[in-house]
């Protein structure tokens, strides 16, 4: 099976221009491609594996990544699939930001002898000089062509400035940029990007002529990356310090039923052959059994086998009743209960960190969102005893245990 037959049949590949020769790149190890990340938060999540993922496959193909961080797209932000401007962040903090994506990329791609590059695209965006990029670069775009597009149709009904109006260009210079300097013959994106990247290659052949070999594929990045590594708290990250190895692995063991099997063919390194043969018997206790194995295998990935085996142990404990050391947990003194060591359920949860106050806290014992030590707890005045540490449920999802010192 080649590599462009795999990618198919994992379900990555959504759009492409010039199939032929994007097959034919990918399966001999000839594509220099890359993939953005803007750099919006100090980690990486889970929307952001799916690529690291698929650069991974590649790389192990032959081809060549180019990791594109973007500092300087950082600073407008891209209106693709967005309701509102996205929150302008300083140059300080883009630039940690960028530090710190790279930091944990390392640990997925291979950037030794040359088989990987990084670049920064605010190496070249934040010195252009505007009339200049006006001459060589806005005379290939159409204003009507750009606003024809779906991702600027939405906001323009509700607002779209002409900052963000400029992201496009910006993107497509990029590519343009890699072409160029790196030369970088593919890019890859999610779904939500394909206008954005259609302008890469028709400024690369516009401005170079029409044999210039550039091409783009989209792929189920960003759609399904928006649907996953999201919880009560807010992002899965991939960075232990922010998401758990055993957060991690619970929320990939409690995903839906229908989504894991596309979650094993997306994520992970399983081989196609096995989960097809898994997805004929999916029923019943099949569905753990294949939940367990993607948690298990992308906290491998992530986190490293030691915390993966870890947060297994963990998991199998508390689904058969006993404690687990690796479980989050909080440890409360003697001045946080009464003499008889005992502390209301409200306070319990907000001081655990699980609900922001008392009256979240109210909302979900009440509708039944709380079980401590396995057990319902459905009355909001009701006092927990903590003269033995105590297991907390919260949701399906959420575990927690509470300590008194």
């Amino acid at each position: 099976m080649t590599c462009f037959e795999e990618l198919k049949r994992r379900g990555l590949i959504a759009q492409l221009t010039d199939e032929k020769e994007i097959e034919e790149l990918i399966n001999n190890g000839k594509a220099t491609f890359y993939i953005g990340f803007d750099p919006t938060a100090d980690s990486l999540h889970v929307g952001h594996f799916m690529a690291l993922c698929l650069m991974k496959r590649l790389q192990m193909a032959g081809n060549k990544p180019i990791v594109l961080l973007g500092g300087g797209t950082g600073m407008i932000g891209d209106p693709s699939g967005k309701s509102d401007m996205r929150k302008m962040m300083t140059r300080e903090t883009i630039d940690h930001n960028v530090e710190c994506f790279k930091k944990q990329m390392s640990r997925f791609i291979d950037f030794s002898d040359g088989k990987a590059i990084a670049v920064n695209n605010a190496d070249w965006l934040l010195d252009l000089n505007y009339v200049d990029m006006l001459r060589e670069i806005g005379v290939y775009f159409s204003v009507n062509k750009m606003l024809s597009f779906e991702c600027y149709k939405q906001r323009w009904e509700r607002g779209l400035t002409f900052f963000e109006f400029n992201y496009m260009i910006m993107q497509s210079y990029d590519f343009y940029k890699l072409y160029t300097d790196y030369g970088c013959n593919m890019q890859f994106g999610g779904d939500d990007q394909w206008a954005n990247m259609l302008g890469g290659t028709e400024l690369i052949r516009k401005k170079l002529g029409k044999d210039a070999y550039a091409m783009t594929i989209t792929l189920l990045l960003n759609s399904e990356g928006k649907k996953m590594g999201k919880t009560e708290k807010g992002a899965v990250w991939l960075d232990a310090e922010k998401t758990s190895p055993y957060e991690f692995y619970q929320y990939w063991r409690n995903v839906d039923d229908a989504d894991v099997i596309k979650c094993l063919k997306l994520l992970t390194f399983v081989p196609i052959e096995e989960i097809e043969e898994m997805e004929k018997h999916m029923e019943g206790a099949e569905y753990n059994k294949a939940k367990e194995l993607l948690a298990f295998e992308l906290t491998k990935l992530i986190h490293g086998e030691e915390e993966a085996q870890k947060a297994d142990a963990a998991a199998k404990a508390i689904f058969g009743g006993a404690d687990s050391a690796d479980m989050p947990s909080t440890t409360l003194t003697k001045d946080d209960v009464d003499e008889n060591n005992m502390i209301g359920i409200l306070n319990l949860l907000v001081k655990a960190g699980l609900c922001p106050s008392n009256g979240e806290a109210r909302r979900l014992v009440q509708q039944n969102g709380i079980a401590v030590n396995g057990e319902k707890f459905t009355d909001p005045k009701g006092m927990v005893d903590l003269s033995e540490q105590v297991i907390i449920k919260k949701g399906k999802k959420v575990f927690h245990k509470v300590i008194l010192c």
